[in-house]
Order: structure tokens, then C-alpha cells, then sequence
């Protein structure tokens, strides 16, 4: 089993292999340069492993939630791919994908969405490269996060944005707040998919949004910097 996986969904950029179990990754910092940087890294990933996109078997891409932006060029990068090489594709949930690279057994995965909110789902491992969903990916704010008992890892850039709020709400074990969706993941998760027969043709592709709504009105913009000027938990400035 021969595939591709691709990753676009924070500042982040990566490409993935997955070669009969073994993965190889390709990661950087880029920013808003995904656009320019995912095909060259994706060819130099290719060359390396002495592979052409024929040679593939399926194509992964991290679904969402994330970046607007980031999450169209994976999937277009992977339709575009999937299309002219004749390829089946498998969209992979990026709350998912922080799971996956967390090395826990219970993870909180949370994605700070901006604008006040946040994305989270829950999911507990039922396998190496398995896990069963505990809460669906969601888009919330603080005041509405769902109840979840027991102790979790805490994964994801959310718990660095809404820490105070996270914390009053959850039992919270290990937190890593630097962790970020990686190809080497949707790789792995892909894989599995593609095993089980959970793949989409190229034009059935789609991201994972959760927000139809990327900007705040005047009043919104006002009422959001009025809710900063509040004070946290402890007196500290949200």
C-alpha cells in the first residue's frame, strides 16, 4: 500500500509517504506560502522515495476543521492529483490527525478557531491507528463546551488560546499546546481508511468546514474586544 498524504490546515505544511507501514515526512513552517511550497515538497517526497504518482495507491489530505485557505489547497492539491493519476482519495479530520501524534489514550484535540472560538472533538484509541469518537468535531465557544467526564490529554493550539475556560471546564492530564496536524498522521489514519474502503473519487472530495463565517461585523469586532478588556481567571486580561 502506496500513499500520499497531504496537510495545509495551520501555518504548517506537509507532505507524508506511506510505504507499507513505514512514513516519510516532509514539514515546515511556511506561514501563507502552502501555496507555493506543498507540490515542490511534495515532488522532492516522490523523488526521494524513488516513486512516481502512478506507483500511488491513494491520496489523503487533512480534511478540517482548520485555515480556510489551507484546508482548499490540500483538498484541491489532492483532487488535482487524485484526478490526473486516476487515484481514490481519503479525507482525514484533523482534530483527528492531533490525536493520532498525541501518544495518549483519551484526547481533548482543540484548534484555536479565532474569532472567540474554538474546535474540539474527543476521541479515545481503539487501536494503533483507530479511534473511537467520543465528541463529533465542533465549532464552540467557551460558554457552550459539552460536558465530558474522566481525565484527557489536552492537544492542540486551543489549549493555549482558551487555557482558563479549558481547564474550569475539563479534567486535564497531559497538555500540548505546540502539537499541530501533521501529514505522518493523516498518513497513518488514511491508511486505515483506504484498508476499510472509506474513500471518495477526486470530484467527491471535500474540506471539513465548521464555519461559514470568516470575519466579524463592526459590532461584533466591538463586542469581542469590550469581552478581552475583562478580567480572567486569577485578574489576568483575557
Amino acid at each position: 500500500m502506496l500513499l500520499l498524504a497531504l496537510e495545509t490546515s495551520t501555518e504548517y505544511c506537509s507532505c507524508a509517504l506511506n510505504l507499507d507501514g513505514e512514513v516519510r515526512e516532509s514539514c515546515v513552517l511556511a506561514g501563507q506560502r502552502h501555496s507555493e511550497l506543498l507540490l515542490p515538497m511534495v515532488g522532492e517526497l516522490m523523488a526521494q522515495a524513488g516513486l512516481a504518482f502512478n506507483q500511488l495507491d491513494v491520496i489523503a489530505f487533512g480534511a478540517g476543521p482548520g485555515s480556510f485557505t489551507g484546508l482548499r489547497i490540500a483538498c484541491g492539491a489532492a483532487q488535482g492529483l487524485a484526478f490526473a493519476h486516476e487515484l481514490p482519495v481519503v479525507a482525514v479530520v484533523t482534530l483527528e490527525a492531533l490525536a493520532q501524534d498525541s501518544g495518549a489514550d483519551r484526547v481533548l484535540a482543540c484548534l484555536d478557531a479565532r474569532l472567540g472560538e474554538l474546535y474540539l472533538a474527543a476521541y479515545e484509541r481503539a487501536g494503533e491507528d483507530e479511534w473511537k469518537v467520543v465528541a463529533e468535531p465542533a465549532l464552540l465557544k467557551t460558554d457552550g463546551l459539552p460536558a465530558l467526564p474522566g481525565v484527557w490529554a489536552g492537544v492542540g493550539s486551543g489549549f493555549a488560546a482558551h487555557a482558563n475556560a479549558l481547564a474550569a471546564r475539563y479534567a486535564l492530564g497531559d497538555i500540548q499546546t505546540g502539537s499541530f496536524p501533521r501529514a505522518a498522521a493523516v498518513a497513518r489514519l488514511g491508511a486505515m481508511r483506504y484498508a476499510r474502503g472509506e474513500t471518495v473519487a477526486a470530484d467527491a472530495a471535500v474540506p471539513l468546514y465548521l464555519r461559514d463565517k470568516v470575519a466579524l461585523d463592526v459590532h461584533e469586532q466591538a463586542a469581542l474586544r469590550a469581552q478581552r478588556r475583562q478580567p480572567a481567571v486569577g485578574g489576568v486580561a483575557a
